[in-house]
């Protein structure tokens, strides 16, 4: 059962995602928070899989509010608000969520969504995630730290990211570098911990960053 914490300061906001995600029978709605503060103290306090943040919210807005959750949980975060700005995009995904998804997406995206972030994939809006990536490309600086850290993964390892950063699965992975995905979720983890990642979304983050992928490749 995927656990999930609900984040928006809006109540009918809140009532209507909790209808739609409690009609599923692998989700269950613990908690929810009108405000970031109180959406900080409940994913502390009962660790769920994931947390739905709204980005505009009261006491603490929503990057910030997602950034103390990934320092302080294991849970993941998926933002969601209503305005498709690429500082919202940047930041959220700088403070460490794992997907971002407008508020009006479809009931059924919403529950994907949820499933796929719980899963530690990354998860992106269909309709922004050409301008996020390139924004990440654009801004990418890596650390001396990071830069060293790339160029010691081995041939196969940065190719895996490369794959991890245009969206494929570990079993598309597998598929298309002729590969077990057993050894192809062994590459991902040691290039994941020889990083420092927390999930594929910081995959993603990082290739682009970093330059190892452009836009549009």
């Amino acid at each position: 059962m995927l656990r999930v914490v609900l984040a928006d300061d809006q109540d009918l906001f809140r009532a209507g995602f909790a209808t739609i995600l409690g009609a599923e029978p692998d989700i269950a709605v613990v908690a929810e928070a009108g405000d970031g503060a109180a959406a900080v103290r409940a994913a502390v306090e009962l660790r769920p899989d994931v947390v739905l943040m709204d980005m505009r919210m009261p006491i603490l807005d929503g990057v910030a509010a997602t950034r103390q959750v990934c320092e302080r949980t294991a849970s993941r975060v998926l933002a969601l608000t209503m305005f498709d700005t690429d500082d919202y995009l940047y930041a959220v995904l700088r403070a460490g969520a794992s997907g971002f998804l407008l508020k009006d997406a479809p009931r059924a995206d919403l529950v994907n969504a949820v499933r796929v972030v719980a899963a530690g994939d990354a998860l992106l809006a269909p309709a922004v995630t050409a301008r996020v990536l390139g924004e990440l490309h654009r801004r990418g600086h890596p650390s001396p730290s990071l830069a060293a850290a790339i160029s010691a993964l081995t041939a196969r390892e940065t190719e895996v990211l490369r794959l991890i950063a245009a969206g494929l699965s570990n079993a598309e992975i597998a598929a298309r570098e002729h590969l077990s995905e057993h050894t192809v979720k062994t590459h991902a983890g040691n290039l994941f911990a020889k990083l420092g990642l927390r999930d594929r979304a910081q995959a993603v983050m990082v290739a682009y960053e970093s330059g190892l992928v452009v836009p549009g490749s």
